[in-house]
């Protein structure tokens, strides 16, 4: 009896001890594995197409409800799986799968307005669980991990998610820029643009 509880202590050992190995090699392997640039989308500029536009306020209290509104149909993500946060910065919030288990990622980051409209979010903190990993490598795990629309870039090597707005596809037909994004003050805006065709002009 004594003996058969050895051969059992000695198994889980050698279970414990193989999947720490694992654990380890995966780690190693995130570290030094090299990061790729993702190339950015061609950018658009919506003043060439012909249409009228209209200019839209918006507050970061309506812009978390729609971007999280956005992100659970586009991800199914029926248990809350990731939600994004404005206050002075955008937060990012969620769980990726990894060493056999669900682990929790948050990524800050600062909203840039390019001129044509479109958004580069640059990351300003993160963390993947309790590790203390380079930045680009969290970034590059989260690309791997989550699926992004063709207009979303994530690019690891640059620290950064590029949002195409001008690209994004509507029902509507409309085509939506960023204007201005001052988190600070609450001043968010954007431009619609509503091509003539959809008025049948």
């Amino acid at each position: 009896m004594e003996e058969k509880r050895m051969i059992n202590w000695k198994k889980l050992f050698i279970i414990l001890a193989v999947i720490n190995g694992a654990v380890l090699l995966s780690l190693l392997l995130l570290i030094k594995w090299p990061v790729n640039e993702e190339d950015y989308p061609e950018k658009t500029f919506l003043e060439d197409q012909s249409g009228a536009e209209f200019t839209i306020k918006s507050s970061k209290e309506n812009l978390t409800q729609l971007v999280n509104a956005y992100i659970d149909k586009l991800m199914k993500d029926k248990n809350d799986q990731y939600s994004v946060s404005f206050d002075e910065e955008v937060h990012l919030m969620g769980t990726i799968e990894a060493f056999f288990t669900e682990v929790p990622v948050k990524i800050t980051f600062v909203p840039i307005v390019q001129e044509n409209g479109d958004i580069i979010l640059q990351s300003e903190e993160m963390s993947l669980g309790l590790l203390r990993l380079p930045q680009d490598k969290i970034l590059k795990y989260v690309n791997d991990k989550i699926d992004t629309p063709e207009w979303v870039v994530i690019n690891p090597k640059e620290e950064s998610i590029y949002i195409a707005l001008t690209q994004m596809e509507l029902k509507s037909n409309f085509k939506v820029r960023a204007q201005q994004i001052d988190l600070k003050n609450d001043n968010i805006t954007f431009r619609i643009k509503v091509p003539n065709e959809t008025l049948g002009l």
